[in-house]
């Protein structure tokens, strides 16, 4: 093998897999600094690829005993927006294929942006079936935020085709007739939960977004719906509008004081 340029090298190092492979050995002897840090850039890759192997396969423990039980659909279940002050609550119900891998899997509270967007478009294609429940915040402010967060995940399950045999939900017990498990911290211990959570998290944040847009003035594609400094300066500026939660603290006290 004669001496390949270093992108060359990279272009190998991409395709290789295995520590034993000649060329590995080969690309390992050459002592150009350009070449070794491409080694060492391999060797972290690696070492980044296992963590996240065995971090899946940790996740997926409780799906794995499931399947072990001839349980053949299992739904992950999970919400997100049960805190901010204005905007919906917003629950998935995921179904994930048997033998799925989603390399960094993880709560979405956890992943970049950028990172929950790319799982997002990953469990959107793979996934055996998709149920998303929204409650709005008028809905919210009628039920309770926690009568409107199991109405969402009923709705989410509700949708799903074919319908699951078991559901794994994070931390909560819903009046359906499924088989289910409430795990605490589900998102960071089920991979089905995590499917869930992400989706919940990327529609949610897509449709504060589009509120953002439609009234710049309150900066909600920035926080969320959450009540930060800017949000709360904000509403004492501009007032409420139907999107906000009159039910919160916040808001509540933020009307009082524009009777007065």
């Amino acid at each position: 093998m004669g001496k390949q340029t270093v992108k060359e090298i990279e272009q190998i190092l991409a395709a290789i897999t295995d520590e034993q492979d000649p060329r590995f050995q080969h690309i390992c002897a050459d002592e150009r600094k350009s070449v070794q840090k491409l080694v060492v850039r391999w060797h972290k890759q690696k070492e980044l690829e296992a963590a996240q192997k065995a971090r899946f396969e940790q996740m997926s423990r409780y799906e794995r005993e499931l399947y072990e039980q001839n349980v053949q659909y299992i739904a992950g279940v999970d919400e997100v927006g049960r805190g901010p002050i204005a905007g919906p609550v917003v629950a998935a119900a995921v179904i994930l294929p048997k033998h799925v891998y989603l390399p960094g899997l993880n709560d979405s509270k956890k992943l970049s942006e950028s990172k929950r967007e790319e799982l997002y478009t990953q469990i959107m294609n793979c996934a055996v079936s998709i149920g998303i429940g929204v409650v709005s915040a008028a809905e919210i402010d009628q039920l309770n935020i926690y009568q409107a967060t199991k109405k969402a995940m009923v709705q989410a399950v509700q949708q799903l085709t074919p319908q699951p045999d078991y559901l794994l939900i994070d931390a909560m017990e819903l009046p359906v007739s499924f088989p289910q498990l409430s795990i605490v911290k589900g998102d960071a211990n089920s991979i089905s939960i995590a499917a869930s959570s992400i989706i919940a998290k990327v529609t949610r944040d897509r449709f504060m977004k589009e509120l953002g847009n439609q009234y710049p003035e309150y900066g909600f594609e920035k926080h969320m719906g959450y009540g930060t400094k800017e949000h709360l300066e904000a509403i004492q500026k501009y007032g409420i509008i139907s999107e906000h939660r009159k039910s919160f603290a916040p808001v509540r006290e933020a009307m009082q004081i524009q009777k007065e």
